[in-house]
């Protein structure tokens, strides 16, 4: 399953961005700026830090914040990256994930 999601008060320049993970059950975010993409392996966030993926097993949005820009993810995570979208790792990876 793939949707998009935009929150609008997250365009403003001080908003924070915290990344709060529970046991690698949950995980809580804020200062998203849209979910891109998502499925049960993998979550693809723009933050207002740049893109995060967020990948695991079994995952599922617990709770979505669009106003606020906060996003809950449920599941086994297996790891969280930044993804820089100037480099050439960067591209490798959109690559991989826009076949």
């Amino acid at each position: 399953m793939s949707q998009y999601y935009e929150s609008n008060s997250s365009k403003s320049s001080n908003v924070e961005h915290d990344v709060i993970m529970r046991g690698r059950k949950l995980v809580d975010i804020t200062g998203v700026k849209q979910v891109e993409s998502f499925d049960s392996e993998e979550f693809l966030l723009e933050t207002v830090m740049g893109f995060l993926s967020i990948r695991g097993q079994n995952l599922q949005m617990k709770n979505l914040d669009v106003e606020k820009g906060i996003v809950s993810i449920k599941g086994k995570v297996f790891d969280l990256v930044y993804v820089d979208d100037n480099g050439d790792k960067a591209k490798g990876f959109f690559s991989k994930i826009f076949r």
